[in-house]
């Protein structure tokens, strides 16, 4: 994702915009693209203010969310079970397409890893 432009800099693009001088002429003053003095003007209007919108997918949320205690019952109860597996086990039983890396990810921001025993099988711990 790209940064944000200063706010500093925002309040400045959006003063001369203020005081009558075209966006686009605001936006060459400053070295910046038309859109931006565009979207600034018009983040402005709607809002009133110039603060940058956060970036990125809010948390909590996704594919796997409300799938969460399944997927856990399922670990809990066959620790030995693969991503692969699983994935082909959610789809089978509810319909939802993921990939394996997506549930490893899933698992593991849940604290489970998978770790070695004594007798070198692989097995699922929290």
């Amino acid at each position: 994702m790209g940064r944000s432009y200063s706010p500093d800099l925002r309040v400045r693009i959006y003063g001369e915009i203020e005081q009558g001088v075209s966006r686009r002429a605001a936006a060459r003053r400053f070295d910046v693209s038309a859109s931006t003095s565009v979207r600034l003007a018009q983040r402005m209007a709607a809002t009133g203010t110039l603060e940058p919108a956060r970036q990125g997918r809010p948390p909590g949320g996704g594919k796997l969310a409300p799938h969460a205690d399944l997927l856990i019952g399922w670990v809990e109860k066959q620790g030995e079970i693969t991503m692969p597996e699983l994935a082909a086990k959610l789809k089978a039983e509810r319909g939802v397409t993921v990939h394996p890396a997506s549930l490893s990810r899933f698992l593991l921001a849940r604290g489970y890893s998978v770790k070695k025993n004594a007798a070198g099988k692989r097995g699922r711990s929290r």
